[in-house]
């Protein structure tokens, strides 16, 4: 069925909300791109005068695909390479979506994305609509075929699995640049002690190369075993030159809103480390280095202009 330029217009205008849903929901953006686009195709093939809320309706049908995506994601990532990782995305991304409280902004933070891969689907759903976007639990129940009582339980459940028990701490652009100064000073100095000290004594380090670059299987744990890495890490060498065809830049950054350290080699983002901060110090240092979640990065990077880099390894 062909659509009148008003649905493509009011499509196009839910587009933005749909593709920050769905972003949050599957931690990547190619595939938060592909649900929205098969929403789209849904909705094409509806009839449209017939729907009486289409905002609704848009959510429901890009809501459960991404659902049906995220079942068969679990499948799919017990055979993943190494570690699984969402993918960064740089401070002023739209699919970024809102972030005018501290809940939709925390929603969206790189350590949230991760500890929502620990829930169950409808678990992750539930969370985001609501957290996120606001969703009451009666347009929730209605998204979900649930009940609001079992949409609230769901949330309540939810929640205690994303606190984790830690306060995060909330950081703007400069403080997310000084925490990245003195992270990489610490971690250029060629001394484990300066980053030991920045470290949680529980802190991880974690990197997901998805077996086209190299990185680590398991996580590194505890302050001494992560500053042992990161001196290595951060320590020029010929062949990290010659890995990453050329001289990484280290520039200061923000992704998902945390600190974030973009490794850029001739202008080609080649990784992104975020930076989990909480008031006891630096509890994770995540490591996206998989080149197919880094293209909507370095995409944005090369369009926009940037300063020298505060080292080059």
């Amino acid at each position: 069925m062909a659509l009148l330029m008003s649905d493509v217009d009011r499509f196009e205008k839910a587009r933005p909300r749909l593709e920050a849903i769905a972003y949050r929901l599957l931690g990547s953006s190619a595939e938060a791109e592909d649900a929205v686009q098969e929403t789209y195709l849904r909705w094409q093939a509806a009839d449209t005068g017939r729907i009486e809320v289409p905002e609704a309706w848009l959510t429901k049908v890009l809501t459960n695909y991404c659902l049906n995506q995220l079942t068969s994601a679990r499948a799919r990532r017990e055979t993943y390479v190494g570690q699984w990782l969402p993918e960064p995305l740089l401070a002023g991304d739209p699919m970024l979506g809102p972030a005018d409280t501290a809940e939709q902004r925390e929603s969206v933070s790189y350590a949230v994305l991760v500890l929502l891969e620990r829930l169950a689907p409808a678990e992750r759903a539930v969370y985001v609509l609501r957290e996120a976007f606001g969703y009451p639990h009666r347009e929730i129940a209605e998204i979900l075929d649930i009940s609001e009582a079992a949409s609230q339980q769901i949330l309540h459940r939810a929640k205690k699995h994303v606190a984790d028990g830690r306060a995060r701490t909330e950081i703007d652009g400069a403080a997310a640049r000084r925490i990245v100064e003195e992270f990489l000073a610490a971690a250029t100095s060629g001394r484990t002690e300066p980053l030991i000290q920045l470290l949680t004594q529980d802190a991880v380090a974690a990197g997901d190369g998805g077996g086209k670059v190299p990185a680590r299987a398991s996580a590194f744990e505890g302050a001494k075993a992560v500053a042992t890495f990161l001196r290595g890490l951060f320590k020029p060498a010929p062949a990290k030159r010659a890995l990453v065809g050329g001289v990484p830049d280290l520039y200061a950054g923000t992704a998902n809103g945390e600190p974030a350290i973009i490794v850029v080699v001739e202008g080609r983002v080649v990784g992104i480390s975020c930076l989990e901060v909480t008031p006891d110090g630096i509890v994770a240092v995540r490591s996206q280095v998989n080149p197919d979640k880094l293209h909507r990065a370095a995409e944005r990077w090369a369009a926009e202009e940037h300063g020298a880099p505060l080292y080059s390894l």
